[in-house]
């Protein structure tokens, strides 16, 4: 009787011990970023998804891609083990905040304007004073911005998405909105605005660049070594060239 209850303790810290070495679950979140991370049916798509996707498939990964404001996606990504987070734009700041695994987007963001404007028509961002422009709270544009002297706040409006940063322009709350050139169509659709209500007026340098997926900086090495072997296969795939293409063709 003894020998059997010792057996069962040792079974139970055994089970114990596994229970509590199996890591997190992987989660993947995002904010709405047409055409790049869309809802359909309830489900996240978009082109940049459908990468992300793939690198999951590739790796043997099952993740649901959980879609909040930009603010809150980076928080979590911040501060929770085993999640990843797109489209992250790379810059120093985040450099060691984060695993890198690789590209999934390429950016042409700059200055849109309502088509009826006229009047607005920048040639470079310092001429921004004395305007107003809405960009996504956490993003950096913002940072990109301010670098120009402007200020959150004042010239600066911060939105929770996307989409919020469109109806303040199209409420006459901004002049500008930052937004990415390929990505007009796709949202004046989702707002069903008429085509062409909106043009592209400014593109700004520091604005077009890669954007990643990352993971956080507790994510279990052995899930990083897969995602990171696995965007390396989807980098050979002409999806994934399509995709990363997109934005570097020339474009009206």
């Amino acid at each position: 009787m003894c020998r059997y209850l010792i057996v069962l303790v040792m079974l139970f810290v055994s089970v114990a011990c596994q229970a509590t070495s199996q890591p997190a679950p992987l989660r993947v979140v995002t904010e709405l970023s047409p055409p790049h991370q869309t809802v359909v049916d309830g489900e996240v798509a978009g082109i940049s998804t459908s990468i992300v996707k793939a690198v999951l498939q590739q790796a043997g990964l099952d993740a649901r891609v959980e879609l909040y404001p930009w603010a809150r996606a980076y928080y979590i990504a911040s501060n929770t083990p085993n999640v990843l987070i797109y489209n992250m734009a790379r810059t120093p700041e985040r450099e060691a905040d984060f695993h890198w695994i690789g590209p999934v987007a390429s950016y042409r963001l700059g200055l849109v304007r309502l088509a009826e404007r006229t009047d607005l028509n920048p040639t470079r961002p310092e001429q921004l004073l004395h305007s107003s422009v809405a960009a996504q709270r956490d993003d950096f544009s913002v940072k990109v911005l301010e670098s120009y002297g402007l200020k959150s706040g004042r010239e600066i409006q911060l939105a929770a998405d996307i989409l919020e940063s469109w109806r303040l322009l199209l409420n006459g709350k901004v002049d500008y909105v930052v937004d990415d050139l390929m990505a007009i169509p796709d949202t004046e659709k989702q707002l069903k605005l008429p085509a062409g209500t909106v043009r592209f007026v400014l593109p700004i340098k520091e604005l077009e660049q890669q954007t990643y997926l990352a993971a956080s900086k507790d994510t279990d090495p052995e899930l990083l070594q897969k995602l990171l072997e696995a965007h390396q296969q989807v980098q050979r795939q002409p999806l994934y060239q399509q995709v990363m293409l997109a934005n570097l063709s020339p474009q009206n």
